[in-house]
């Protein structure tokens, strides 16, 4: 209780209103809930809870997790609701040398929070011992399941004492998933908070345009929009590398997050993100769960995301804590399928935008023969969209400056 109060909390969310007193029984738990509803703390405080008594200085509890950002994410919640418990968690993850975690391991941190590579590593070397696990928690299992952890995850499941605590929270259940639900647990209450829609704090918004426009189109957007902060959702590594950079020389403060930069530019970026030194994000999927950065106001979708769950996921990186929050998705007439998907899941049509002003007739540039693509062309994008020019407008804190001629 005092972790609850010392992070400002008063009224539990209905996910924790549902999955605490279970997990405080001792059930195993299925639990889906939209995100940014409070799951982690839904999980974490019950662990908090149980492990004030017995033995210390081993681990208990484990929490598996897809990604580095989620595993610290969870970590910092752990830190703020265990405040005066003197209990002490640890991220196991790659990337990053190891001995610091080893470390950590031999100090006696209670509570682990890994990704799967490298847990089963320090596992096998002897660093980490499963024989004290009391409470295992599966989150975001079916992004594991996108990642190809799933094998991982089982022989961790494998590894842990058959006489626990399991907790496993997803957002879909594919075949492969419901399969490791049977096998890892044991009849779970099963715990639904209506995932199958996005926020209702969010507001949705198509903007048509032609592939080759496309960034010319966001910056354009970026320019005449009143935000805080914001998310840009791109497919691809090497496109969320390339916006990040057509962004930053439009005049913004920008950065970017994927699987080519290293552990250290990753924490760097989200740093700078939350502290507000970056106004824009560019970013993959890698960062479309679990980040929970409440000054988010708006999501940009560059490219379509692939399935209707990843739009949900992605969005709701804004629209977070009750606050509202608008998404935008930059579409072309590839993304049909997918758009009469999400209109069938919201059950209304998505409002088709305009930017007035902007041109949307301006013709591609012309093709040069490099494969079939011009040099430096986004595979999925049709051409590069020329640079364009900075204007004065006012984006947040910063101000652009005319070209000098």
């Amino acid at each position: 209780m005092q972790g609850i109060h010392k992070a400002g909390y008063d009224v539990a969310t209905p996910i924790q209103q549902a999955a605490i007193p279970a997990a405080l029984r001792g059930r195993d738990i299925i639990g889906t809930a939209q995100t940014g509803t409070g799951k982690t703390a839904a999980f974490v405080l019950p662990i908090l809870n149980k492990l004030l008594e017995g033995q210390r200085n081993t681990p208990r509890a484990l929490i598996v997790t897809p990604t580095r950002e989620l595993a610290e994410q969870i970590h910092d919640v752990i830190k703020t609701l265990s405040a005066g418990t003197r209990l002490k968690s640890a991220t196991i993850y790659g990337g990053v040398g190891a001995a610091p975690q080893i470390q950590a391991l031999r100090n006696g941190a209670e509570i682990l929070v890994a990704c799967p590579g490298r847990l089963l590593d320090l596992i096998a070397q002897g660093h980490a011992k499963m024989t004290n696990i009391e409470i295992l928690v599966l989150d975001e299992a079916d992004r594991m399941f996108d990642m190809g952890f799933l094998p991982d995850v089982r022989r961790i499941v494998k590894a842990v004492p058959e006489k626990r605590q399991t907790m496993m929270f997803s957002a879909t259940f594919p075949p492969d998933v419901e399969l490791l639900a049977q096998q890892a647990l044991r009849q779970p209450q099963k715990i639904a908070m209506g995932i199958v829609k996005p926020a209702h704090t969010v507001a949705h918004a198509l903007y048509p345009v032609p592939p080759h426009l496309k960034a010319t189109l966001l910056i354009e957007l970026l320019k005449h929009t009143d935000t805080n902060s914001v998310i840009v959702f791109t497919r691809t590594k090497h496109r969320a590398h390339r916006v990040a950079q057509q962004i930053k020389r439009a005049g913004f403060n920008a950065t970017s997050l994927h699987g080519d930069r290293s552990q250290g530019q990753r924490q760097a970026a989200i740093k700078g993100f939350k502290s507000g030194h970056h106004d824009i994000m560019v970013a993959t999927d890698i960062a479309a769960r679990g980040l929970d950065i409440e000054t988010v106001s708006h999501v940009i979708n560059f490219d379509m995301p692939d399935t209707a769950d990843a739009y949900i996921h992605r969005i709701g990186r804004t629209g977070r804590a009750q606050r509202t929050g608008d998404a935008f998705t930059l579409v072309t007439d590839d993304d049909k399928d997918m758009i009469r998907t999400l209109e069938r899941i919201m059950g209304a049509p998505l409002e088709r935008k305009t930017l007035e002003g902007f041109d949307y007739a301006r013709p591609a540039p012309p093709r040069t023969d490099h494969g079939g693509r011009g040099r430096g062309a986004p595979r999925n994008d049709s051409r590069r969209p020329p640079k364009p020019a900075p204007t004065p407008k006012s984006f947040g804190k910063n101000r652009l400056a005319p070209r000098k001629k």
